[in-house]
């Protein structure tokens, strides 16, 4: 089944913000084709649903961050309102509520990027440790290059010319 939205367009939608990936309410609103009043007030109904590890409403510096920082979430800068974040787990319980079939067909590729994200976060972790490794390696072997270049470096020095005998008295 393709797509309605490339998956690499909705990777670009999620965002780290306070430790956690996320997505802001306009992306997900858009992507599950409801309004973002919509999606809210849907929310707002199933409350127990959404603890705060599924959901958290961005400060004021948080929203001027994002919105600096993304192009498509400019019109964010003139409201009054400051966005929710949904995390994975939201993004899901999201698509639950509001039981529309687009919703739930667009819940998987948003599950499908944030696992994605995760497995490339997970892999670059395994190659940093692995890099670390082979860096504590290298650096004891060359410390003990650096001894054994300090403890050869004489040997490769000619010996100096050994004083010469003077001829005759010296007092």
């Amino acid at each position: 089944m393709k797509s309605l939205i490339p998956q690499q367009a909705i990777e670009r939608k999620i965002f780290l913000i306070r430790g956690y990936k996320v997505i802001i309410d306009r992306d997900i609103a858009e992507l599950y084709g409801v309004t973002v009043k919509a999606l809210n007030q849907a929310v707002k109904r199933n409350k127990k649903r959404f603890p705060g590890d599924f959901i958290f409403q961005l400060t004021a510096k948080e929203k001027n961050e994002v919105v600096t920082n993304c192009d498509h979430l400019v019109t964010l800068k003139f409201s009054h309102v400051l966005p929710y974040a949904f995390t994975e787990h939201g993004a899901l319980m999201a698509a639950t509520v509001l039981n529309s079939p687009r919703a739930v067909e667009m819940s998987m590729y948003v599950v499908r990027a944030f696992i994605r994200m995760r497995e490339a976060f997970v892999n670059n972790q395994i190659l940093h440790k692995r890099l670390a490794e082979i860096e504590t390696v290298l650096l004891s072997h060359g410390t003990c290059l650096r001894d054994l270049y300090k403890k050869i470096r004489p040997l490769l020095v000619p010996p100096l010319d050994p004083p010469k005998r003077r001829i005759g008295f010296h007092p």
